[in-house]
């Protein structure tokens, strides 16, 4: 604790110095004073006493339940018209947003500044848009689902995408 408390006093010392920087913009002076003020907090209050991680517990339970094979769903849309929800289809898993991303919807690109001739080399990064492996890139967020329902008419599972409001349940749920 006595530690934490010299390198808060250190740092608060120091950070006036670094903020002369003729560099730095008023966001990196916004951050380092947002930081300073986070490690003055934290010093102050510490972290949570978690012991049993009960919510983390679930989450893990519920990330292997969904990854069962042949997990049985039901899936109901919810009318904002009635306040009533519908039987949509028999369904395999659990509904997936059209927002979710296969890869990862960013990627580091670094460049090389240095001008043609130049003896220095100077180098630069930026977070560009990664494309899924459709060559599409897909939006931060959307309100449609996709649904893999049971075909009525054979045996077979199709992907059906839905925009209005989706329940999906692993039991048939009473229609009101």
């Amino acid at each position: 604790m006595t530690k934490m408390i010299v390198l808060v006093a250190i740092t608060a010392l120091l950070l006036p110095l670094a903020a002369c920087a003729p560099d730095q913009t008023s966001n990196d002076i916004q951050r380092d004073q947002q930081n300073r003020l986070l490690a003055e907090g934290t010093a102050q209050t510490g972290m949570p006493a978690i012991k049993n991680f009960r919510e983390r517990k679930l989450l893990k339970d519920i990330l292997e339940l969904r990854d069962q094979t042949g997990l049985v769903t039901y899936t109901y849309t919810w009318s904002e018209v009635t306040g009533k929800k519908q039987f949509f289809c028999n369904s395999v898993g659990y509904g997936i947003p059209y927002a979710t991303q296969y890869t990862a919807p960013e990627t580091m690109q670094t460049y090389n500044l240095t001008p043609s001739g130049g003896s220095e080399h100077h180098y630069g990064a930026q977070r560009l848009p990664q494309a899924d492996p459709n060559g599409l890139f897909s939006p931060a967020s959307a309100e449609g689902t996709w649904i893999m329902c049971k075909d009525p008419n054979g045996p077979e599972t199709k992907p059906v995408y839905v925009e209005p409001r989706v329940i999906v349940s692993p039991f048939k749920l009473p229609l009101e």
